[in-house]
């Protein structure tokens, strides 16, 4: 790969011993020969000779200290002594050891200004691939190809989407030496240049601080509005509505002033709020009646809502395939058609909605029947087991098709007008052994939910403690904040 060009703010730092200038070091050995030439000369015994030769030794190291002095930085050179009969040291051997000693001492701080290479962040676009990513970055398609195809999970690398960060890390010569992909908050990707050249690569996952907070309001209108004004978002309305959907028809039953209460997780990072976690345990009073709900998850590893009893809230079947929407036509073998104006039996429930408003498959099953004919428009059938079957009709989409497996709460349609309808609305039917029965009552007749087994009942009860608490003090208006700071908003 080729060498590019070193990055505004990087700066190269290297350590290597300066060297010291080959004039310089030819005058030492000139100064060096004169000085013996003129000892050998002079008069005198060999008390005088010692003495010039001790003299000429000092000169030696004082003229080897000044020349290393001029190099930066700056070596420290031990003076040795030289004693009686001793020649004295050649400077030029002197100065290589001197350059020797600073070689191996330890690297000095960049000078203070200088900053170490920065990551620099891109945004994937809409469209985007790495090549482009890469390339905007000021790298080619030789790096793309080490990272994803060299590295270990590189080509997790290849997953990307829009709204997520790729950042880049270049060496001093401008190569690419990291790369981190920020796949969310919580997940992290990096891939570093080992020593081999090869990318290493190192998956990081941030755990969030988990927080308790809970929302108490009533009915005014409908459980959305009333989830709204107590400040729950959108999909933990409807985790709500899924939770009691078995016991609870929320288009039917909800009756103003009764009551909600919820017990919930929220998660944090550095501080602020990042999402919201799992209702821990919740309550609806409708009509006098109190059905409460706790999460819990048993020796098995399975998470589901139960009641103080340890019976499960999920039921064989929803009372309701849709949510928040209003009533437009009951069960009624005598009701006059709206359009053919013909006494005609309605063996089924009209839900009317919006036109898009999502369709619930009401209980686990396959998907018998998936199509479009002039009266029923895009229709789905279901089947339940050996007894039980229901129809989902004026569809105006299908998300489904025959043959098809699907489990309770899976979005099978959405609301619409097709074939013989006056307006948007789910026509929903319910048949056992091949009769149609009444969606509203037939409940009472199916399957009864199944309750926890007594070995798991000891844990149930301890897990649930806390949760039951707060929902009592809730109902009962005092608000009791468990696990929490009493500065704690409430909601």
């Amino acid at each position: 790969m080729k060498a590019r060009a070193k990055p505004r703010g990087a700066t190269a730092i290297n350590h290597q011993p300066t060297a010291v200038p080959h004039k310089h070091l030819l005058a030492v050995a000139v100064l060096s020969a004169c000085v013996a030439v003129a000892a050998s000369l002079a008069p005198g015994g060999q008390v005088e000779a010692n003495r010039e030769a001790v003299s000429e030794n000092n000169e030696q190291e004082q003229t080897v200290a000044r020349i290393l002095a001029a190099t930066e930085p700056a070596v420290e050179v031990l003076a040795q002594p030289a004693t009686g009969g001793d020649t004295a040291p050649d400077a030029t051997a002197a100065v290589d050891s001197a350059l020797a000693a600073r070689a191996q001492a330890p690297a000095s701080e960049p000078p203070a200004g200088e900053t170490a290479p920065e990551w620099v962040e891109q945004t994937v676009r809409s469209g985007d691939n790495l090549s482009l990513i890469f390339k905007r970055a000021g790298f080619d398609n030789g790096d793309v190809h080490q990272v994803v195809y060299e590295s270990p999970e590189g080509k997790r690398l290849e997953r990307i989407f829009p709204g997520q960060t790729v950042a880049f890390l270049a060496g001093n010569e401008g190569e690419l030496i990291g790369v981190r992909h920020v796949i969310s908050p919580l997940e992290t990707m990096t891939y570093q240049r080992a020593e081999d050249g090869l990318f290493a690569a190192e998956h990081t996952l941030r755990q969030p601080e988990v927080r308790e907070a809970w929302a108490s309001g009533k009915i005014t209108s409908s459980l959305f509005m009333a989830g709204q004004d107590m400040g729950l978002s959108q999909s933990k309305i409807l985790e709500l509505a899924n939770i009691f959907g078995g016991v609870i028809d929320f288009v039917l039953d909800p009756r103003k002033g009764d009551t909600i209460h919820v017990v919930y997780e929220e998660h944090y990072l550095d501080g602020e709020k990042y999402r919201d976690g799992a209702i821990i345990a919740a309550s609806f009073t409708n009509q006098g009646e109190t059905f409460n709900a706790y999460r819990f998850e048993d020796s098995a590893g399975d998470v589901s809502y139960y009641n103080e009893d340890g019976v499960s809230m999920r039921k064989a079947f929803l009372l309701a395939p849709v949510d928040f929407t209003r009533i437009s036509s009951n069960f009624n073998l005598r009701r006059l058609h709206p359009i053919y104006k013909t006494t005609r039996p309605h063996r089924g429930t009209d839900y009317a909605a919006p036109t898009g408003t999502p369709v619930y498959a009401a209980g686990d099953g396959r998907v018998v029947e998936a199509g479009y004919s002039r009266a029923n428009g895009n229709y789905v059938f279901i089947q339940h087991g050996n007894r039980y079957v229901t129809k989902y009709l004026h569809l105006h989409k299908r998300k489904v098709k025959k043959g098809q497996r699907v489990a309770q709460s899976n979005v099978i349609g959405t609301v619409g007008s097709t074939g013989a309808a006056t307006g948007p609305h789910l026509h929903y039917e319910f048949l056992v052994d091949g009769v149609h029965r009444n969606p509203r009552t037939i409940h009472k007749e199916l399957p009864k939910a199944k309750s926890l087994p007594k070995t798991e009942m000891p844990s149930f009860r301890n897990a649930i403690s806390p949760a039951s608490q707060q929902l009592a003090s809730l109902q009962s208006g005092s608000r009791l904040a468990l696990n929490q700071a009493g500065d704690n908003s409430q909601r």
